[in-house]
């Protein structure tokens, strides 16, 4: 088993395999670890996700849990980082770690009330919008948070440029 330390991206019920497919090819280029929490809005074998991850799926660990007590019962020791609208906390002023699980919510309703409440305030992440917009992307909103990561790490296995 692999023991490096990696960011650990978690999608709570994502229903859109493109989405899902596009963040399998970026945590196979940033370094992180995938984590799924059913149920899923689609199948793992879907050709819609299979195109958005190209052949990115062996170069990331992809794993799913039946729920979110059950991925934080298997990682008990990790940071957890929710990803909130309402939160007062921008995704970018805080110190990010290898061992964070960064949580972002399905696509048509976000993070529910019962992971919202499973994580202290300042756990909240927000990332600032426009004025009267609803939300970003999913994929677009984990590229944002990870990257940021990443970069607080000095992009730590990247290539040489």
């Amino acid at each position: 088993m692999h023991n490096e330390k990696k960011i650990h991206i978690v999608l709570w019920q994502p229903k859109i395999p493109q989405n899902t497919g596009n963040i399998i090819r970026l945590c196979a280029n940033a370094g992180a670890e995938l984590h799924l929490i059913h149920p899923l809005g689609f199948n793992l074998k879907s050709s819609k996700l299979k195109r958005a991850s190209l052949d990115y799926s062996d170069l990331t660990i992809v794993r799913e849990h039946g729920s979110f007590l059950e991925y934080t019962d298997s990682f008990p020791k990790r940071r957890l980082l929710g990803t909130a609208s309402s939160s007062n906390n921008i995704y970018s002023s805080i110190k990010y770690t290898q061992n964070d699980s960064l949580i972002f919510g399905s696509e048509d309703t976000g993070l529910p009330d019962e992971i919202l409440s499973f994580l202290t305030v300042e756990k909240l992440l927000r990332i600032p919008m426009r004025a009267n917009n609803r939300s970003l992307n999913l994929s677009n909103a984990v590229s944002i948070v990870l990257y940021e990561a990443w970069k607080q790490s000095n992009f730590n296995g990247s290539k040489s440029t």
